[in-house]
């Protein structure tokens, strides 16, 4: 399931052609038959394909990424060698889990190069950057060991409301992932069981415009 929010640039937009414009490799007949089968919702509500939209509308779209995307923009290869492969995952698709019977990106990847690829690590739905795939087993052991050991880092660029002060800081604070809750609880003082976790952040560029629009 894929949820957009209109912004004010697609304020009177009709549902059809903002979202063929969304979402070039979608196919008309698909997104029709979306709308026949009720799979496409506006504030919660079904709707029909007349409909206008407005700005902080809600669209939620229970289409497959695979469909919504297409594989070839979606499987973007950024360096390959005979032990590993490294791809662009687009915001929108789950690595591994699927709770929606959709498309997994680790399900397209195999579909194109192969079964025996594994992901060697994860990220959310809603984040785009590298996933490293390992080609054989002894890769994947490794570049397990690897990211255990730390010895591979994750670097993220985001983009926040206001401003950070100070511009750059080392925060330390303590995770504990409950999983049969699929919970994650973080604390800012040690307890039982919690793992010490260290984020590292620098302020990269600020717009004062923008910060003053939203505010």
């Amino acid at each position: 399931m894929k949820e957009i929010i209109v912004n004010p640039k697609n304020n009177d937009k009709k549902l059809i052609p903002f979202l063929l414009h969304s979402f070039p490799t979608l196919n008309e007949n698909t997104l029709y038959k979306a709308l026949r089968k009720k799979d496409i919702r506006l504030n919660g509500k079904r709707i029909h394909e007349n409909v206008v939209l407005h700005t902080k509308d809600k669209l939620a779209i229970f289409i497959s990424d695979e469909q919504l995307f297409g594989i070839s923009t979606l499987l973007s290869v950024i360096y390959e060698d005979e032990n590993i492969l490294v791809l662009n995952k687009p915001a929108g698709i789950c690595v591994t889990e699927n709770h929606h019977e959709e498309a997994t990106f680790t399900s397209l990847v195999k579909q194109q190069f192969g079964s025996q690829l594994e992901p060697c690590h994860r990220l959310d739905r809603n984040t785009t950057g590298l996933i490293l795939y390992a080609k054989n087993e002894t890769a994947l052991k490794i570049l397990l060991q690897k990211f255990k050991n730390h010895e591979i880092e994750k670097h993220y660029h985001a983009t926040v409301c206001g401003f950070l002060v100070p511009k750059h800081a080392l925060l330390t604070a303590y995770l504990f992932k409950d999983r049969k809750k699929s919970m994650v609880y973080i604390t800012n003082e040690p307890q039982k069981n919690y793992t010490k976790i260290q984020t590292e952040y620098t302020v990269l560029s600020e717009n004062p415009r923008r910060a003053n629009e939203r505010a």
